[in-house]
């Protein structure tokens, strides 16, 4: 047989047990967050986890076709399935299904929907691994960068319109991309800096903000002054600062709606609403908090048996965790994404192919953000913005593109010897 269609042939087994442990701890605790006395069976297709059941295998039947396509047509199919995305996004703003606010599902019959902004994750890191791979292209050159921006933030708009500010947001990540490939530093620094800046010109007189930042350039210009280029970069650098700072009161209370506001003076501090806007997160933090070491045990906890928690089984079902299964099966989960995403970068580490090692470092940055930002999330540390935990939380569409988004690098991965793909 040839090993390059061989099923079995150099494909990291490792990656694919992790992917199936998160599955099957998602399924479990899907059920535990929507269980139904009535329909006890975790297989019954009328619930949400007797769905999820067949979610799963249908996952499971999409990765391992991916395992046995052809490796060049990854690449070749880029920019056919970018494409395919921008014009779903476009119809779901058009003849889309709202829920909860956002017109982000297609309708595709017998109770099921599809979301095509799950999809266009993989469609956009496969087109971005695919441009920056190619000859003579360089993150540091300008056109090349503006390019590569543009591959990402076009189904960052189209899905902004939804809104879903959520997956909006994923998108962001792949600035660690960009970096990988030679982005400078600083640039990652600025954004650090002016997100910085943001959050304490919300919380911090705006003056007193000025007077720091006038005083570390004046530090800074104590020090290296005599370096005319740094001291120009400085003072030029520290005028944006502070006309960004002056501007960043009237772009937030005119640019957001109101209810971003609010979410994100709850996570601030800056007001108290456990009854309206607050309420979700608080009754999160007490389900995790309520689980303490060991858990309460399956299907014994009682914020998720009398669902206090709402959209339990999808934004946050990691309160489920923490309370039934405690701070040692959180820690658990956690562990199991650490080693997915280290076993992700190692993957994309020893490609000899520029595609397959750019592809893999999206896939890094856009389970990384999820992660993280749905953890946040679900304990308070982030206003909520609607984002599933990987292979975790219900719904086919998040669990089918995220199946994607991985089985593809496996795919690359195991033909990581044979022919570049740029």
């Amino acid at each position: 047989m040839n090993n390059q269609r061989s099923f079995f042939f150099n494909v990291d087994w490792i990656t694919v047990l992790i992917y199936l442990a998160l599955c099957v701890i998602g399924w479990v605790n899907i059920h535990a967050a929507v269980f139904d006395e009535n329909n006890a069976s975790i297989i019954d297709l009328d619930t949400e986890y007797g769905k999820q059941f067949i979610f799963i295998l249908s996952a499971l039947v999409i990765g391992t076709v991916i395992l046995l396509l052809e490796s060049r047509f990854l690449s070749a199919l880029a920019p056919t399935l970018y494409i395919i995305t921008v014009l779903l996004l476009i119809v779901v703003l058009v003849a889309g299904h709202n829920v909860g606010g956002n017109q982000a599902w297609i309708d595709i019959g017998g109770g099921f929907r599809l979301q095509p902004s799950e999809f266009a994750k993989f469609s956009t890191c496969l087109l971005l691994a695919r441009y920056l791979s190619a000859t003579n292209v360089k993150v540091t050159d300008p056109m090349s960068f503006l390019i590569a921006g543009g591959i990402i933030l076009l189904p960052m708009m189209l899905i902004k319109l939804q809104p879903d500010d959520g997956s909006t947001l994923v998108f962001c990540s792949l600035i660690f991309v960009l970096y990988r490939e030679g982005l400078s530093v600083y640039f990652l620094i600025v954004i650090g800096l002016l997100a910085t800046l943001f959050v304490s010109a919300l919380l911090v007189n705006v003056w007193f903000i000025v007077i720091a930042l006038v005083a570390a350039a004046a530090l800074l210009l104590f020090m290296f002054g005599r370096n005319r280029k740094f001291a120009t970069s400085l003072i030029i650098g520290l005028v944006i600062a502070m006309g960004f700072v002056f501007c960043v009161k009237p772009l937030y209370l005119h640019g957001l709606k109101p209810h971003q506001r609010v979410r994100i003076d709850e996570v601030l501090g800056l007001s108290k609403d456990l009854r309206g806007v607050g309420y979700n997160q608080n009754q999160s933090k007490i389900a995790i908090g309520s689980g303490r070491v060991w858990g309460k045990g399956y299907l014994q906890g009682t914020q998720t048996k009398y669902a206090f928690v709402p959209a339990q089984s999808t934004d946050f079902i990691f309160c489920t965790i923490g309370e039934e299964w405690g701070f040692a099966g959180s820690v658990v989960v956690l562990g199991l994404y650490l080693f997915l995403l280290l076993r992700i970068v190692l993957i994309a580490e020893r490609q000899r192919a520029p595609f397959s090692r750019i592809y893999g470092y999206g896939v890094a940055s856009i389970i990384f953000c999820h992660v993280i930002i749905n953890i946040a999330m679900a304990i308070g540390y982030m206003p909520v913005i609607g984002i599933p935990l990987p292979f975790i939380s219900y719904g086919g569409s998040s669990l089918w593109s995220f199946t994607i988004l991985l089985f593809i690098l496996l795919k690359l991965d195991s033909n990581r010897m044979g022919i570049n793909h740029a």
